[in-house]
């Protein structure tokens, strides 16, 4: 099991990036990676480890790529130095939490002072060589997986960088659509949703609409989008046309959960400690 860290209950300091490789069978830590003070191997008690920040907090977590025993992770806003502290940073750990690939921006330090988190959302695996990297500055960064290798540090270099739907934060997990020997990356924030073809090595804006959402998720060959203020709304994924919307309440950061031949979302916030809620089921 893979877990990762950020601040604690209540969105409160200190703020240090952990990934934690669990045993399945027994429970017992394994391995650890900081995002702070990466030269301790073990959890860190917050204030043997002065600085703060750097957390991963992205919506998927540590992302496994496939046919690898890798991992993606990315942090948020913090120090940086290319050796023991990894603010906006994407980096690549080996199975056993050790550091062998990574990559920052150049404007690294303002990012830091602004509080604009790279790691606002997660890496996304699109082939074995590319990835992609969305962030709090309304950018998603398309990154060569080659020239992350290494522990050197590694700033730029990104091969492209296109605006997030509405050129604002993007908090939401970007999905990956396979259709025949196509990729698709489709993204969601506050105000559009947007879809883009991998070609080239490039990515090609195909659709865009100023509908915005949470987490896209591709099922059944249809997209499906929430949108917070209620609906769920649901496109050809190709094309961007709506088939339908469907009805359902408010929410924060819900987005759908698809298993067994159906998808369910639920409503409402969990910030208002309710003990009771609402969950849509559709076949």
């Amino acid at each position: 099991m893979i877990a990762t860290t950020g601040g604690y209950i209540g969105d409160t300091p200190p703020y240090q990036g952990h990934v934690v490789v669990i045993g399945a069978k027994h429970g017992r830590l394994l391995h650890v990676w900081n995002s702070l003070c990466a030269g301790h191997r073990g959890l860190i008690y917050p204030p043997r480890c002065t600085p703060s920040d750097s957390a991963i907090w992205g919506r998927a977590g540590a992302v496994v790529v496939p046919g690898s025993s890798k991992l993606l992770v990315a942090t948020g806003n913090g120090p940086w130095d290319g050796h023991s502290n990894w603010g906006d940073a994407v980096l690549v750990l080996s199975a056993k939490a050790k550091l062998v690939g990574n990559y920052t921006p150049t404007n690294t330090a303002q990012l830091n002072v602004q509080d604009i988190d790279l790691g606002s959302t997660s890496p996304v695996y699109l082939t074995s060589k590319l990835i992609a990297q969305g962030g709090k500055d309304g950018k998603i960064r398309l990154l060569s997986l080659r020239r992350l290798r290494g522990t050197r540090p590694h700033k730029g270099h990104e091969l492209q960088i296109v605006s997030t739907p509405s050129g604002t934060d993007l908090f939401t997990a970007p999905a990956v659509w396979r259709s025949g020997k196509q990729i698709w990356l489709i993204a969601a924030d506050g105000g559009g949703t947007q879809a883009w073809s991998l070609s080239g090595g490039r990515l090609r804006s195909v659709w865009r609409n100023g509908r915005g959402g949470t987490s896209p998720v591709i099922a059944g060959g249809l997209l499906w989008v929430y949108d917070p203020g209620g609906g769920l709304r649901v496109y050809q994924p190709a094309t961007g046309k709506l088939v339908t919307t469907l009805s359902a309440g408010g929410g924060h950061w819900n987005s759908p959960i698809v298993t067994d031949g159906r998808v369910a979302l639920p409503e409402g916030d969990a910030n208002d400690h309710a003990t009771s809620g609402v969950l849509d089921i559709w076949r």
